[in-house]
């Protein structure tokens, strides 16, 4: 009898797990390798403190150039502003003028309106006898007159109504933009700030001492050339003395090697008056974009400084720059401007023996400093 076939399924043959693993060792390997190397790959260098000292110093000062930026666009607002108003109100009262304009035309309407007109014949016969027609007429004629004044005075009220409303919303677009440009200073002012304000809050305690260090040594230097400068200055006064004593003349010098010698000059009056004012702020907080009382920027305290002595100059450093004469470090006085950097974004007030008072910077208080604590770009006399 033949087997019968068997109902059994052939089971599955299993291929070997080998290659598989042998495919994962080797990811495994390459993952490991990367991460190996990612441990052991250097970690991006810290700056140094002088680095350090050298970013917040510069991102200081460009602070103090959007400063400037801002109390410029702040200055052209302002100004604006107060065209603006003054146009509005020229328009208000030209359009009353036209309204009273449209008035009177529209009661001499009313009037022909309600009164008729008669051919000149037919009045001429009504009337009661011939001079009345003649004195009528020349009084319809002379309101004929007043008539084409009238209309004259609206069409030219009418026009200069039209004019100043086109001033005003030009004006009107231009305070829009100096706003616009106002605000985006004002923001480029506040990046600055905190973007330094972040770096220096990053330092540890070491490196804070250490920094406080280096700033130390940069104000020492910058009061050694100060004294540098005063002996310079005394040696030329008493030069100046002397050949003027030799030529029987007076003493009266141009040295800036303290409170002048000319004290009852014009010049030298009011050189007193604004260092009078600068000493008095002595300790009122920096803040940019003001001009006092309670606080100040640096050109907020010149500009107010010169005010309290009767001169009126410029708001921004930009400005002042270019106000009186320009002076050489040397020749110096006490009430003289002195101006920082290449872009011209701080000024102080020199007080004599190479010393300035100024407002320094944001979580500074106004006070006095060497001149050569910061680049010089240039010095002014304003009056």
């Amino acid at each position: 009898m033949p087997a019968l076939a068997s109902h059994r399924k052939p089971r599955p043959r299993v291929r070997s797990a080998a290659p598989v693993v042998g495919l994962t060792s080797a990811a495994l390997a390459t993952v490991t390798l990367l991460s190996s190397q990612s441990a052991t790959a250097a970690p991006a260098p810290k700056p140094s403190i002088e680095d350090v000292q050298k970013k917040v110093d510069d991102l200081y000062r460009q602070a103090g150039t959007a400063t400037q930026k801002y109390n410029q666009a702040k200055e052209a607002a302002d100004k604006q502003r107060t065209k603006v108003d003054t146009l509005l109100e020229d328009v208000a009262k030209r359009t009353a003028k036209l309204n009273d304009a449209r008035r009177t035309l529209g009661n001499y309407a009313a009037a022909q309106y309600r009164d008729g007109a008669l051919a000149p014949t037919a009045t001429f016969f009504l009337a009661d006898n011939p001079q009345s027609f003649f004195d009528q007429t020349h009084l319809m004629n002379r309101m004929a007159d007043r008539q084409q004044q009238a209309v004259d005075e609206f069409r030219t009220q009418q026009a200069k109504a039209s004019k100043q409303r086109a001033q005003a919303v030009e004006s009107l677009e231009t305070l829009t933009e100096s706003q616009t440009a106002l605000r985006t200073s004002k923001q480029n002012v506040q990046n600055k700030l905190t973007e330094a304000r972040t770096l220096l809050s990053k330092l540890t305690a070491e490196e804070k001492a250490r920094l406080a260090e280096l700033e130390r040594k940069k104000e020492a230097e910058a009061k050694r050339k100060a004294e540098e400068l005063a002996k310079k200055q005394a040696a030329a006064k008493k030069e100046a003395e002397r050949k003027a004593k030799e030529s029987g003349g007076g003493t009266e010098t141009g040295s800036g090697s303290g409170s002048g010698s000319d004290s009852g000059s014009s010049a030298s009056t009011k050189a007193e008056k604004v260092l009078a004012f600068a000493r008095a702020q002595i300790g009122k907080p920096y803040v940019w974009g003001a001009t006092g009382p309670s606080s100040y920027d640096c050109s907020g305290l010149t500009q107010a400084a010169w005010k309290a002595a009767g001169v009126d100059i410029p708001r921004t450093t930009w400005d002042q720059v270019n106000v009186g004469t320009r002076i050489a470090t040397a020749d110096l006085q006490p009430g003289d401007l002195v101006f920082f950097y290449d872009d011209i974004s701080h000024v102080g007030i020199y007080k004599g023996d190479g010393m300035m008072i100024h407002a320094p910077k944001p979580g500074a208080n106004v006070r006095e400093e060497s001149i050569y604590y910061m680049p010089i770009y240039g010095s002014v006399r304003p009056a």
